[in-house]
């Protein structure tokens, strides 16, 4: 689990050491939405990190998280609000359908600013090394240290890592109910993308099945001859907009009574490489075009 602090102070509360990058990283990004893996102070259970001789640390820059952290007097190590594996929750009501019940207290924070989870970086590793892309694309934590971050194919989405450092590494998740089809172009050729979307929609009705597209904002009139459910995420020039749309579209997904979904994908540039991320490792299927 990542254990959130309120301040600095407490990050020799967690971590046996922090090194200079990660107190690079920290003083430009915290509070915000960046997850930095440091040596495991022994103060902290192997119950929270697996047990990892590592923890995984973010300072969060939401007012309500800091002042919940701040009032326990202690740093707080948690999950996502959600029932593992299934999208992560970014609205009260989502958190409500998974845990009422489960919970005592739900604390309503409002919605979520980015949509995507934390940025983790190991900054242990030489170079450092992304284990899940997040809410700061790497270009960001590149230019602060001035050298490059590694990006293996599990931070893309593509198979699991050898071993799961961090939340989010291993695994399905993010997963809706209905099945999930990913079409992705390698040149980012849109026009592509949206024949083949099609075709795979008109293929999936065929055979009785009730089919949703997922696209962008502009291409949903495209699809307006198309016999299935449109949902858009946004449009293709606001990667933050998508990001901020993907979870809850998801989940949004699952209330249409549909068979299969099938998603338009973007670029895996700046917020790209999250939302790439999340809908690979929620899908059951991908597309890819030349």
């Amino acid at each position: 689990m990542i254990v959130h602090i309120s301040d600095f102070n407490q990050l020799d509360i967690v971590a046996s050491r922090v090194p200079e990058e990660a107190y690079r990283l920290a003083e430009k990004l915290w509070p915000g939405p960046l997850t930095l893996l440091l040596p495991r102070n022994i103060k902290v259970p192997r119950k929270v990190t697996a047990g990892l001789e590592t923890v995984a640390v973010r300072m969060p820059a939401h007012p309500v998280a800091l002042e919940l952290i701040r009032a326990s007097k202690n740093p707080i190590a948690a999950p996502s609000a959600n029932i593992s594996g299934k999208p992560s929750p970014t609205r009260g009501d989502h958190v409500v359908r998974d845990l009422y019940s489960k919970v005592e207290v739900i604390l309503d924070g409002g919605e979520t600013l980015y949509g995507v989870e934390s940025t983790i970086i190991n900054i242990l590793t030489d170079p450092p090394k992304l284990l899940r892309p997040g809410a700061y694309p790497v270009e960001v934590i590149e230019e602060i240290l001035g050298r490059r971050i590694e990006v293996p194919d599990f931070a893309r989405g593509l198979g699991e890592a050898p071993q799961a450092l961090a939340p989010g590494m291993k695994h399905r998740h993010y997963a809706p109910n209905t099945e999930l089809i990913l079409v992705e172009s390698i040149r980012g050729d849109f026009d592509a993308v949206r024949g083949a979307v099609t075709g795979e929609a008109e293929k999936l009705a065929g055979k009785g099945l009730k089919v949703a597209i997922i696209s962008f904002k502009e291409h949903s009139s495209f699809y307006k001859g198309v016999k299935a459910q449109i949902l858009e995420l946004g449009s293709r020039e606001n990667m933050f907009e998508i990001a901020r749309n993907l979870f809850h579209t998801l989940r949004v997904l699952d209330t249409l009574n549909v068979d299969a979904a099938i998603v338009e994908c973007v670029e895996e540039r700046g917020l790209g490489l999250a939302i790439m991320n999340r809908l690979r490792k929620a899908s059951s299927k991908r597309i890819v075009l030349p």
